[in-house]
């Protein structure tokens, strides 16, 4: 299937949850753009949970989204309990539109929910020329170091640098060895995971995945992980007047219960620093240099952050996006209905 097509078909099966027509493409956007970087757990297959907690009242399906200025380059965003994405698209369009206007922008928007991968707000920020930082807070999956019960979400951060003459660097990641959404997969695989992934509820390394989806995430880099979901926390959740650390509801748990997730989205307008070729020359030469560290196996270069998503995208443009035919499925006959 292809880029357009999955994008109809994602809008669609939206709109037959009740988001209004503009909304349901601007949701799936993201989403789709998650597929096309080969994020399939936060992809469009994301729409039947959201599906599911639309119909138990979680979610608003036809929210009243406004963004409030509160200084120039400073602008609260009220999610009114929609589609995660949605918030998202339109808090980065909040964004974009006041760093157009004085260089920077910052959005914190609030009353959210789950708003897919990081990687696409930095990717769509970039090729309008924003360098961005760009977050979220979550439903708490990871122990404090030395505490044996979650306070923090596995939030993820992600980073994006324009480059007009190339391929912009976008790194995304959240703060956890991997995503709960791993382990989930390969629970349904009947596998194995590596003890360095989560541990059980007593805190201690698992390769069993019932008993880390039962226990807490491993951040990544031990306490320094640790700081980092907690930092992202302050800036998504408690200044931007959403909720934070325990107070955020689970998804999966209390599917009927609003999240009220916080976002945050940094930009600078990098025209203001120079023109487009100087930001180019900047950025390839950047990129040369560490192309051109020698690799330890040969057959595998050394890449920038995000080069592997963007080979990705751009493949699956040409060839047609690696989605399950049965998610696919699923969703046509929401499209309908069904």
């Amino acid at each position: 299937m292809y880029e357009q097509e999955l994008l109809a078909l994602a809008a669609a099966a939206l709109s037959a949850l009740g988001l209004r027509p503009r909304d349901a493409h601007d949701a799936a956007r993201i989403l789709v753009l998650g597929d096309l970087f080969g994020i399939h757990t936060h992809g469009v297959e994301r729409i039947e949970s959201y599906g599911e907690r639309i119909r138990l009242g979680g979610i608003n399906p036809q929210p009243d989204i406004h963004a409030e200025r509160v200084a120039a380059t400073i602008a609260r965003v009220d999610g009114d309990n929609g589609v995660g994405p949605l918030v998202g698209m339109r808090a980065l369009d909040a964004a974009m539109a006041m760093a157009r206007e004085f260089g920077t922008a910052v959005v914190l928007a609030r009353a959210s929910n789950h708003f897919g991968p990081i990687a696409p707000y930095n990717y769509l920020a970039a090729i309008e020329g924003f360098a961005s930082i760009v977050g979220s807070n979550a439903t708490t999956t990871i122990a404090p170091t030395g505490g044996a019960d979650a306070r923090l979400g596995n939030s993820p951060i992600g980073f994006g640098l324009p480059n007009p003459n190339g391929r912009p660097v976008i790194l995304d990641m959240a703060l956890s060895v991997v995503a709960r959404a791993k382990i989930r997969e390969a629970l349904k695989r009947g596998e194995a995971i590596p003890d360095t992934w989560a541990t059980d509820r007593d805190g201690r390394p698992t390769t069993d995945p019932q008993a880390a989806l039962d226990g807490f995430l491993l951040p990544i880099g031990g306490y320094k992980g640790y700081g980092l979901a907690l930092v992202v926390d302050l800036f998504a959740g408690l200044l931007s007047g959403a909720a934070y650390l325990t107070h955020v509801h689970s998804w999966s748990e209390e599917p009927e219960k609003p999240q009220n997730l916080g976002h945050f989205f940094f930009l600078v307008d990098t025209a203001r620093l120079g023109t487009g070729a100087w930001l180019g020359e900047r950025m390839n030469d950047f990129a040369a240099i560490v192309h051109a560290t020698p690799p330890v196996d040969p057959d595998r270069a050394v890449k920038l952050p995000g080069e592997i998503e963007l080979d990705r995208l751009e493949r699956q443009r040409r060839e047609g996006i690696d989605v399950d035919p049965a998610v696919c499925e699923r969703l046509a006959r929401m499209a309908r209905g069904e």
